[in-house]
Formats: C-alpha cells, structure tokens, sequence
C-alpha cells in the first residue's frame, strides 16, 4: 500500500494480490503460434538468459511465474530472488530481497549461485552489477530468467550495452526477449462492431488495404460489466529470438532500429501487430491497443 500526502488530503494506492491463484499454462496467457512456439523454444535451453520487459504493471511478474509453473519439476532445482516475493510456489526456492542488511539483488544471486541451481529468477535487473553476475550464471549453464524496463524488445540490447555490458557477452548469452504489456478486455456481452476514424487508424499504421478485412468493435456497457465496457485484462506480446544474425549485430553494436528491422525479418511480431491481431479477434479496442504499444518508423502492419 502507498500512502501519499496532496493537497486537501492524502491519496492512497493499493496493489491487491490473490495469494490464492495459481498460474496456468502457457497456452492460456494468448501468445500467437510463431510467439508461443519461440518461448517454448527458449524456456527449454539448459542456459542462457531470458529477459521480460515492459513498464510497471505490465503483466511481467505473472508471466514469468507461469513460466516457471512449466519448468518446475521435483528433479529442477529453481531459486528466484524477488523485492517481494508476490506470490509462493511450492517447490520452488523463493529468496526475499533486505536491502537494509546487505541482502541485496547481486548479493542473493552470488549465494545463490552457489546452492546449484538449474534455473534461477531474477525478479529486476536494476544495476551493472546484477547483470554482469547473470550473465555469468548463464555462462557456467545456468538458465536465467529477469525482467529490465525498456520500451520494446530491440530496445532491450541497447540497455544492456548502455549498463555497461560487454557486446559480445550479450550476444552469447542472450536467448530471447519478451515485450509485454496489459490492455482490457472488452465485454462479450455488450461489445459492438464500428468503423473507427480513419486519423484513429492512421496512427495504428494499418494500410487501407488491411482496414477492409479488418474487425473492430467497441466498448458499450452493461451490467455485466459495471458499466464499464470491458472485463479484465489481456497481453499483447513481442517476442525477440536471437538469431545468428541479429548475434552479430549486437557485437557490431548495431542501434535499436536496425536491430528491431532484423527481428522483424526474422518473424517477430510488434507490440501494435500482436494488439492489432487482438483487436480482430474482438477482444480490445484499438484505442486500447494505441495506449499501450507504439508504431515505430511509421511502419505500415
């Protein structure tokens, strides 16, 4: 809970978590096929790192947990170290991050390291020195999983190098990255098709060729829903693979929009293609999607 004193009173904030929920299959957090077959893919190598991205609030924490729901097996031996521990899952070692006695992200991982682990979790890459500690964890065949705030998937590497992350350790180490964000679901009960603005559409980048096969519906209100139009929340995801190519762009330091072009020729999908796709589906609203993704470089979807 967060307490902050403003004019005429205080304002409070709290984040309620269901102690109670368990975490499903991949299957049900909606990743397309070329999406769900990468992170199956990359959650199946004996090492190396995969990194969550996205803002506060995005979903990161949850997915991450449904991943480790998949690996977690009484012969894999899992460690995470979390600021907090959200959620406790049997079998699984579970370390609380006390920056207050020195207990903290780089310190934990050190001993943890040593308690050989198969997989270990870093909840937050925060500083240059839990980096370069997971990169060597994934060096001596670990698998490493932890989430960065960055924008996008490309924009991942970029930050990497800026922390101050040696090039070609990135591109030896790094097995994908996942771009996540959360939008809300529209209602089924009371969700009804429209035809948007076309400035609305401009900004998403669909050309006019696609708006013609495209569905879009929007939020109406019932009670259902409380008036509101939508009920819970969804994903939209970009999944990077490092390829053999995109591999030598980061030791070529290449930028993050000639790295993102690379991905996208390897078959990843944008945030705003994975939204779009969602929105067809008739489960957001393009004005959902438009919140929460970007359209790089004018892209046409």
């Amino acid at each position: 809970m967060s307490v902050l004193p403003v004019v005429y009173g205080e304002r409070v904030v709290m984040r309620l978590l269901d102690k109670t929920k368990t975490f499903g299959q991949l299957e049900v957090l909606g990743l397309r096929q070329r999406d769900y077959d990468v992170l199956i893919r990359s959650i199946s190598q004996p090492n190396g790192i995969i990194l969550m991205t996205g803002p506060t609030g995005s979903g990161k924490t949850s997915t991450l947990y449904s991943i480790l729901s998949r690996l977690n097996a009484p012969q894999v031996n899992i460690i995470t170290v979390e600021d907090p521990v959200e959620y406790q899952m049997i079998g699984v070692g579970q370390v609380q991050v006390q920056e207050k006695i020195g207990l903290t992200f780089a310190a934990a991982l050190r001993s943890i390291l040593r308690q050989d682990p198969d997989i270990v979790m870093i909840g937050e890459t925060r500083d240059t020195e839990t980096a370069q500690i997971a990169i060597q964890a994934s060096l001596t065949g670990h698998l490493v999983l932890s989430t960065l705030h960055t924008n996008s998937a490309a924009a991942t590497i970029t930050r990497l190098i800026d922390m101050g992350v040696e090039p070609f350790l990135i591109a030896s180490t790094l097995v994908a990255v996942i771009a996540q964000r959360l939008v809300r679901r529209l209602c089924d009960v009371c969700k009804q098709p429209y035809q948007p603005e076309s400035t609305v559409i401009a900004l998403a980048g669909i050309s006019p060729e696609q708006v013609k096969t495209l569905k879009f519906f929007r939020a109406v209100g019932c009670e259902e829903c409380s008036q509101t139009g939508y009920r819970g929340r969804i994903a939209i995801f970009e999944i990077m693979e490092m390829s053999a190519q995109l591999s030598r762009m980061v030791v070529e330091r290449a930028d993050t929009d000639t790295l993102r072009r690379q991905a996208r020729l390897d078959g990843m999908s944008l945030l705003i293609e994975d939204g779009i796709a969602k929105i067809d589906a008739g489960l957001t609203t393009l004005e959902e999607v438009l919140s929460e993704a970007a359209v790089h470089e004018a892209e046409v979807v």
